[in-house]
């Protein structure tokens, strides 16, 4: 705090390829069950946006909807944006993000949540199977942590793996190859297997 900065425990790095290889959307739920997960979203989301090959946005929601897009040159400046507390309504998260897909085959939508939905789960569903339909990547991480997912919607978590979505929970030492393989477009079970990670649906 002293030196308003923060100190890099651990340095992550994704390889610099062409411009805008892909599109990253990162959907981050700040309720205070996320408080955690919230904040690797942001630091890892500040990573990724230094890089020429990934077009990066960072969205975070609770029954509102903030687009932190614009504070990811800046760590500090995007944490203190962050506003943890609140209830969740993801299908009006994902209504927020779904029109910055612009080019699908080349975007990974990546929603952090433990999917306990405060609004209509009818909505919820039909949101991300659209965009699921668009042929964008969509994952679902139940946390982004080093302590797993101890709670979560089980059924929800169900329903969008009917959908082909999957949803796991994974740690910040994992992200960047969970990345890696998703820009690689791998099957992101395979990546699951190898890596220990299991499915939560």
């Amino acid at each position: 705090p002293e030196l308003k900065a923060i100190i890099p425990e651990q340095i992550y790095g994704f390889g610099r390829k062409r411009a805008h290889l892909k599109d990253i959307i990162l959907l981050a739920d700040q309720s205070g069950s996320m408080a955690t997960s919230v904040v690797y979203a942001g630091i890892l989301g500040c990573i990724m946006a230094s890089l020429r090959a990934l077009r990066t946005h960072l969205v975070v929601f609770d029954t509102s909807v903030a687009d932190l897009t614009e504070y990811l040159d800046d760590p500090v400046d995007l944490l203190f944006a962050t506003q943890l507390g609140g209830g969740t309504d993801i299908a009006k998260a994902l209504a927020y993000a779904q029109p910055l897909i612009r080019r699908p085959n080349d975007t990974i939508f990546i929603l952090i949540t433990d999917l306990y939905e405060g609004g209509r789960e009818e909505d919820m569903l039909k949101r991300a199977a659209a965009i699921k339909a668009s042929g964008a990547q969509f994952i679902t991480l139940l946390a982004l942590n080093d302590q797993g997912a101890p709670s979560y919607n089980k059924q929800l978590a169900g329903q969008l793996a009917g959908l082909g979505i999957p949803a796991f929970a994974c740690t910040p030492d994992q992200f960047p190859g969970m990345m890696a393989a998703a820009i690689r477009k791998e099957n992101m079970h395979s990546w699951m297997d190898r890596e220990g990670v299991a499915a939560k649906n």
